[in-house]
């Protein structure tokens, strides 16, 4: 069905938050509110991480494009419908293959968005990569396989390509989905996963991966992965039949339009408490900032995908894939800020839920 959006991006409202430079200066306490909040790289310093090291990359994650047929409140990209300049290129996608080809310790190549379905040299780009033998992410958001016909063979060609899907589904009701992603993704997600399990995701040995996203509605950190996994199985197999393999519970980052619901409900300084207070050490080691390189739709480096979102570019030599060096990226610090709290409040979070 036709989904109804809440609102549109922050760059097509004119937004302020639009500018990464706004959005650092709110987190730092510079603009918008005044409030200030012990400095992330002080903390990590304090359990001997100053600063804080990468290891060798194994995921290679892109961004190919901020388009989406999604507008949805939480979304930490600003991605929607009216981000139609920013997709990645033909050329920009074959310099990712010849770099994913050249780094021997690059297991997995994340593909994210957006909706990244939605940029013309997808399909091309992953039977590419998995020609290389390499294990493709792809991260969907469930309705574009039922946004238009020409979609409707994804989950075919996902399983041909042995694409392992991680799918965003806020919650196993339609009213709590609804009031974060708009009116009918509900019911076309769940239409979704069933085309999924149909071909074999989520179903037990089938070696086809169907992994679900939680993020919280609001501004409150998710509960217990483990715990919500097993509501969600019991409910989505109850209600509607639906299998699939792992939850990702997700700490939603004040960045963007989660920054922004942040700021206009007055939430803003209560989170930062939340997240400063909830800061786990034993999170640093697993962070995904540590073994991911991040690609922006226009080629950037970055540590990861937040950091690709406030311009945030790697502390290297090699900030472009057009003069990428290895060994100038190796053993690079990696660039901190207070939104890195997200990812290490409570269990921690990262692109595969929990790290902690």
């Amino acid at each position: 069905m036709a989904i109804k959006q809440k609102s549109k991006s922050l760059k097509a409202r004119g937004n302020n938050l639009s500018d990464s430079f706004v959005q650092l200066n709110v987190l730092n306490g510079k603009d918008i509110v005044d409030s200030k909040f012990p400095g992330f790289g002080d903390k990590i310093a304090e359990i001997g991480h100053r600063p804080l090291k990468t290891n060798p990359v194994e995921i290679f994650q892109l961004n190919i494009g901020k388009l989406c047929n999604q507008t949805c409140a939480h979304c930490h990209v600003d991605a929607g419908p009216d981000r139609k300049e920013e997709n990645m290129d033909r050329a920009t996608l074959e310099r990712c293959l010849q770099i994913i080809a050249s780094v021997p310790t690059i297991t997995t190549v994340d593909i994210t968005g957006g909706a990244p379905e939605m940029n013309a040299h997808f399909r091309w780009f992953v039977e590419e990569v998995t020609a290389l033998g390499k294990q493709v992410i792809d991260r969907c958001n469930l309705t574009i396989l039922c946004a238009n016909p020409k979609y409707h063979d994804l989950p075919e060609f996902f399983a041909k390509n042995k694409v392992q899907v991680v799918s965003s589904l806020p919650y196993f009701s339609k009213k709590r989905t609804d009031s974060q992603r708009g009116d009918g993704v509900f019911e076309d997600s769940i239409k979704a996963l069933q085309m999924l399990n149909a071909v074999g995701y989520g179903k037990e040995g089938t070696g086809l991966e169907l992994h679900l996203v939680y993020n919280p509605s609001g501004a409150f950190l998710p509960a217990s992965q483990e715990t919500l996994q097993a509501e969600f199985k019991r409910q989505l197999k109850r209600k509607f039949d639906i299998e699939f393999n792992m939850l990702f519970a997700i700490t939603n980052l004040p960045i963007a339009r989660f920054l922004d619901y942040l700021l206009e409900s007055g939430n803003y300084e209560e989170y930062m408490h939340k997240l400063v207070e909830a800061y786990n050490p034993g999170t640093v080691d697993g962070l995904m900032c540590r073994n991911t390189l991040s690609i922006s739709w226009d080629g950037f480096i970055y540590d990861c995908d937040f950091n690709q979102m406030l311009d945030l570019k790697v502390a290297s030599t090699s900030q472009h894939i057009d003069d990428f060096d290895l060994d100038a990226l190796k053993d690079r610090n990696v660039v901190v800020n207070q939104h890195c709290y997200g990812c290490t409040a409570g269990a921690g979070s990262s692109c595969g839920g929990e790290i902690s």
